[in-house]
Parts: C-alpha cells; sequence; structure tokens
C-alpha cells in the first residue's frame, strides 16, 4: 500500500461510507513538489461531478516554499482524472439524497499523485456519539480483561 500523504481523519467518523474509488489528480509542477514534502489538508474537503467531469474542492495544498511567483493558489479547483463509466456511476450515486464525494486520502501510486474518494452519507449527531460511546466501552473492556490477566 503506498504510503498517504495526507488522511481525512474525520472523514470516516463522520459519515457513512458506501463506496471507495481511486483517481488521478491534475496538478501543476510545484504542487506535485508540495504534495511529497506532505503539504495537504483535506479537511472540509470535497468533490462535485460537473458537466461530465470531476472536480475537487476545498483541498489545500501549500505553495511550494521554493517555487515562483507562479505558484497556484492554494485552494484552487482542481480535476480528477476518472474514466466515463466511473464518473456515469458517480453521477448516479451522487444524485440520490443525502450522499456526496469526500476525499478519504491523497497519495502516491507510481509516481502520480492519487486521491480516494467515497461516495458517503453524512451520519445523524446522535449515531456519532453512540459510535463513540461503544468505542470507549470496547476500550474499557479490554482494559478491565488485561489488568484481570496480569492478576490485579
Amino acid at each position: 500500500m503506498p504510503k498517504a500523504v495526507a488522511t481525512n481523519r474525520s472523514a470516516r467518523r463522520d459519515y457513512q461510507i458506501a463506496e471507495v474509488l481511486e483517481a488521478g489528480i491534475v496538478l501543476t509542477g510545484t504542487e506535485v513538489k508540495s504534495l511529497r514534502r506532505g503539504s495537504c489538508s483535506l479537511k472540509g474537503g470535497f468533490a462535485r461531478v460537473e458537466e461530465g467531469e470531476v472536480f475537487l474542492y476545498s483541498v489545500h495544498i501549500a505553495p511550494y516554499l521554493e517555487g515562483n511567483r507562479y505558484n497556484p493558489d492554494p485552494l484552487r479547483v482542481r480535476k480528477l482524472l476518472l474514466q466515463k463509466r466511473q464518473i456515469a456511476r458517480l453521477i448516479g450515486l451522487t444524485e440520490q439524497r443525502g450522499y456526496t464525494l469526500i476525499p478519504l486520502q491523497v497519495y502516491f501510486k507510481g509516481g502520480f499523485a492519487k486521491v480516494e474518494l467515497a461516495v458517503a452519507k453524512g451520519l445523524p449527531k446522535y449515531d456519532k456519539r453512540e459510535k463513540i460511546k461503544r468505542k470507549e466501552t470496547q476500550r474499557e473492556m479490554e482494559r478491565a480483561l488485561k489488568d484481570s490477566r496480569r492478576g490485579r
């Protein structure tokens, strides 16, 4: 598995993920150099299908420090590279009520920058709380079991 440059940690907590797919990103040279340094944030990022193409919004790729004055805007809209049948499938899925496209992580694969996109549906607040509560009780049970094995 390729090493992730950036990961959207809150995505798996805040959304119910229905499907995951990989897409290439159209970047400039200085953006690629900045990505290789790990200067990327997916927080608040999303993708949208427009006129048969998929675009990535609100993903911050920091300007390359050794770049020149022609560094692109850090929050610019970036085109994603997908096959036509994948785009058609995304159109069908995102037109359903409540589904959206979220970037889960950005990584390099074979020298090319890729983004892992998820078709997801937002979770209600009470579901998030329930999930956290379940996780905490599981952790407490494991801790108690571990202590009982030690003879405490």
